[in-house]
């Protein structure tokens, strides 16, 4: 990571961005924090305003209002602040009847680099140098969407944007590009921003998530925090859930659980429900009903993702 980066805790900032399109609101007045170092995923269906948002941050469309920036700074006050963003939305521009490399020297020449070397170390990095002569055309998805991440490094920024690297992608091919995000992130010090609307996969990558819906952020989430609310519990109704948990902790020493509401708790540590239950009829508490419960990542989403109208 370059030395001056190290002064600003965040890689990404905005401010009530917002982008309209005539009538449609495409983004609406988003503000978000991602920290340096963090691979932050951007979790939402086709047209929430994921890849806008995206195109924002990257140069490549302007904002209707609010504003950004990147490693502390606005655009407008440093031209060379695009040189430290890695950017792949949408098409990656491969030429398919060129090899990898020179795909890869294609574009570091319009970058105004001539470093062969490095170019053969990015495709290396990215598992690609073992292609040889093979033309890209003749690549799998996994392939073609590695040597896309390869030619985001050119430059060596210490930002990447991806978004959707994984759509349409194989099992293997996503499980190779899960391992060169972590590598990128943990030895190469790159923060990374990547987006899909299939929760499942970015669990395998991200170290937090926003979730979008209809252009608006609808919640920021760490993954232990993710984690945490889609593991198995224990749901236990019964009359009053704030005695219960008073003798949860008292009589079984039970810390680990969440009272839902009046009624109803989840409990998360690993206790007998007849035990459980047994304690508290005994101290008078009445309870209605006991079933183990847990809630799948994109069961979660789902929940979420119905939540702004």
């Amino acid at each position: 990571m370059k030395e001056e980066s190290k002064m600003d805790k965040y890689a990404i900032e905005t401010n009530l961005l917002t982008k309209k399109y005539r009538h449609t609101t495409a983004v609406d007045q988003i503000s978000l924090q991602i920290v340096q170092g963090e691979i932050f995923g951007l979790i939402g269906e086709n047209g929430a305003g994921k890849s806008t948002l995206m195109k924002m941050l990257s140069g490549m469309v302007n904002s209707t209002s609010g504003d950004f920036k990147i490693f502390g700074h606005k655009p407008s006050e440093d031209k060379y602040l695009y040189r430290r963003m890695g950017v792949l939305i949408e098409e990656a521009g491969l030429l398919g009847s060129m090899t990898a490399f020179d795909n890869m020297k294609t574009k570091a020449l319009a970058l105004g680099c001539n470093d062969d070397k490095r170019l053969c170390e990015l495709l290396e990095l990215c598992d690609i140098a073992h292609t040889g002569k093979k033309k890209v055309k003749t690549f799998s998805m996994g392939m073609k969407q590695r040597l896309a991440i390869a030619m985001t490094l050119i430059q060596d920024p210490d930002l990447l944007i991806l978004d959707e690297p994984t759509n349409g992608i194989d099992p293997k091919g996503f499980e190779s590009i899960r391992k060169l995000l972590i590598r990128l992130n943990k030895e190469e010090r790159k923060t990374i921003l990547i987006s899909s609307h299939i929760l499942e996969e970015l669990n395998k990558v991200a170290t937090s998530y926003g979730i979008m819906k209809k252009g608006k952020l609808i919640e920021c989430v760490t993954n232990e925090e993710l984690n945490q609310r889609c593991r198995q519990y224990l749901q236990i109704k019964v009359d009053s859930s704030s005695k219960a948990s008073m003798l949860l902790e008292q009589m079984l020493s039970i810390y680990s659980y969440a009272v839902i509401d009046k009624n109803t708790l989840h409990i998360f540590d690993e206790v007998s429900s007849d035990k459980i239950i047994k304690m508290l009829v005994m101290n008078d508490i009445a309870v209605y009903s006991c079933m183990l419960n847990s809630q799948s990542l994109e069961e979660y989403f789902l929940s979420r993702n119905g939540g702004i109208e």
